[in-house]
């Protein structure tokens, strides 16, 4: 039996899932600001990433205190603090951070959007849990539907090949760190310990990795004097980080991390349609149709039953 007891009818999942999904499908636009649009000036990618984190974790350690979740997690939640929170907060950022310097945005959040297969992958593997057919059978049309907006957006991107293939396999190499990250999170041992107390503490050791890397690599810390750059690291560090990783490893551990990974298919389509608002996107019949068919196999996929569809071991 798996340990995921949870079910995205309950309230208590849905809700929390319907904010990250819209937070984190925010983020994309706002991290295009964030790289200074190849401005000379800006902040390097890894510094900017140690400063999010930083405001993360500071707002972390303020929130375990006072919904009063012990920061005493000795040595053993030290070590898994350290463990999952360098692969979700260093590599997993600074691969997505690099990526957006190759391609646009929108291709970054739709290669993202292959996470929820290594999640799945590596939960029956390793945790030893169990989908449904009509898990599958979602799961794959909403996987058609990634695919179509894949090709939409590689057809719509003006730059080199060469470009092309270092921006898709740096943001490969994020989904497979954060699907690493999101393993641990469901894991026994992680599960026993408050989310509170272990995000505090594994965005510390990032920061701290996050900060060591940007100073050999970039030389000491650079300040923006753009006031839209620090608006849109507090967003990123508050919401996009704090509140959103929270919620998430939440969803991790009450339904396993394939379901909770269905966030990262919708954020594409948020992604597009705020870039329809700011930048003017424009939707191609193949953009709409992938868009509507990750709707429909999320739809179909999260709604399955344990009670009522055969389990694939």
């Amino acid at each position: 039996m798996t340990a995921h007891e949870g079910s995205f009818r309950d309230l208590r999942v849905l809700v929390p899932f319907v904010l990250i999904t819209l937070v984190w499908g925010s983020t994309w636009i706002v991290i295009k600001d964030q790289l200074g649009g190849g401005d000379a000036s800006a902040v390097p990618l890894t510094w900017s990433v140690a400063y999010r984190f930083a405001i993360a974790c500071a707002a972390m350690f303020a929130y375990a205190l006072a919904t009063g979740a012990s920061l005493r997690i000795g040595w053993k939640g030290h070590v898994l603090a350290a463990t999952f929170g360098v692969p979700q907060f260093v590599l997993n950022f600074n691969f997505v951070y690099a990526a957006e310097h190759y391609v646009t945005s929108g291709l970054v959040a739709v290669v993202f959007a292959l996470l929820m297969v290594p999640n799945s992958a590596l939960a029956w593997l390793f945790l030893k849990d169990r989908v449904t057919g009509r898990f599958v059978a979602g799961s794959a049309l909403a996987c058609a539907g990634v695919a179509l907006l894949f090709v939409q957006e590689i057809r719509a991107s003006p730059v080199s090949a060469a470009d092309a293939v270092t921006g898709i396999g740096l943001a490969l190499l994020a989904v497979i760190s954060a699907s690493a990250a999101n393993i641990m999170q469901a894991s026994a041992r992680l599960r026993a310990r408050p989310i509170a107390s272990m995000l505090a503490w594994g965005m510390f050791y990032a920061v701290i990795v996050n900060a060591l890397f940007a100073f050999a690599w970039f030389g000491p810390p650079v300040v923006e004097d753009r006031p839209g750059y620090w608006i849109g690291l507090a967003y990123l560090g508050l919401f996009a980080s704090a509140a959103a990783f929270t919620l998430y490893f939440g969803i991790v551990r009450a339904v396993g991390p394939g379901k909770a990974a269905y966030s990262s298919l919708i954020v594409p389509v948020i992604a597009m349609a705020i870039s329809t608002v700011a930048e003017g996107y424009r939707w191609s019949l193949l953009a709409l149709a992938g868009g509507v068919l990750a709707l429909i196999g999320m739809l179909i996929a999260l709604t399955a039953s344990r009670l009522t569809d055969p389990p694939i071991d």
